[in-house]
Order: structure tokens, then C-alpha cells, then sequence
């Protein structure tokens, strides 16, 4: 009889520890990740000018050609700050549910691919870090994953996953 209620204890600890994660959907976005592509660029007094696309109307002025490629864009979490990225670039962006007010930041989850169209999951979880809100209005996904951590847990390359996920 004492060995049943041990099980017992044994399966209702278990079962607790997996009822507490949460389910949403994930999507991934591609690198760079701190920098983001220029549209537009004019040149204005020796000086070449460009324009992004994005609600930012300012624009970034540079001497050099290859400089003005691309413009730093800071993440809402930690600005510029190359050590904000975890190896293996694992890192996610999250939507207004788990943003909470910027609470999230550094925030680390551990992920599960459910389910999504022609059976992408791969087994195993992973565990991510939170470093930017998801920038896109509205937001493709409840967690939007750096192309790494999306390829860690799915075999499809772009599209959109179920997925389990649990603060850590």
C-alpha cells in the first residue's frame, strides 16, 4: 500500500511539473538581428543619407557606401549589446502576452515544438532567451524564434509551429 501512494505522489509531482507550461505559436525571423536593412539612400553634401523602413522617420547619415547598407537598430532589452545574445544564438522575441512592459527581458524559456503543417517537430527541448519584443504589428507568433532556435526544434525552415513553453 505505501508503494502506491509513492507512485502515486511520484506521478501527481510529474504531472504538475508539465501542467504549468503553456501553449503557443512560434515563427522565426531572419539575421542580422541587431541591424536592420536600409531602403533608401540619397546622397546629401558628401554625406549618404538613408531611410528605413519602419515608424522611425529619422534618418542615419554615414561617409561610407558599405555603411550605409545597414543600420543599427538596438533591441528593446539591452540596445547594442552584443553579450545579450546566448551562444548558439537561441534567443526569441515575445508578443505583447509575455512583454510585460519589458519585465521579459532576459527572461529564459524553455521550448517544445508540438505540432504545425507536415509534421516539423523534432524532439527534445531547447532553451531560449528573451532579448526584443516582437517588432512586427501584429505579431506572426506568441514567440517569434532567431532562425537557430527555430531550426533546433523544427525540421521546417519558415512557417508556423505549436509550441509548449515554460519560464525556466
Amino acid at each position: 500500500m505505501e508503494r502506491v501512494v509513492i507512485i502515486m505522489g511520484l506521478f501527481v509531482f510529474v504531472g504538475v511539473k508539465y501542467a504549468l507550461a503553456d501553449v503557443g505559436t512560434a515563427t522565426s525571423y531572419d539575421p542580422p538581428y541587431t541591424r536592420k536593412y536600409v531602403d533608401v539612400c540619397i546622397l546629401i553634401l558628401f554625406k549618404i543619407t538613408c531611410f528605413v523602413n519602419s515608424n522611425d522617420t529619422k534618418p542615419f547619415d554615414t561617409n561610407s557606401t558599405h555603411e550605409a547598407l545597414y543600420l543599427n537598430v538596438a533591441t528593446r532589452c539591452n540596445g547594442n549589446q552584443a553579450d545579450q545574445f546566448p551562444s548558439g544564438n537561441l534567443f526569441i522575441s515575445v508578443s505583447e502576452g509575455l512583454w510585460d512592459n519589458g519585465a521579459a527581458c532576459g527572461r529564459r524559456y524553455r521550448l517544445k515544438c508540438l505540432s504545425g503543417s507536415r509534421k516539423p517537430c523534432k524532439d527534445g527541448t531547447i532553451d531560449v532567451r528573451v532579448v526584443d519584443y516582437c517588432s512586427k504589428t501584429p505579431c506572426p507568433s506568441t514567440i517569434v524564434l532567431s532562425n537557430d532556435a527555430f531550426s533546433a526544434i523544427s525540421k521546417s525552415q519558415r512557417g508556423k509551429i505549436n509550441v509548449e513553453y515554460v519560464q525556466i
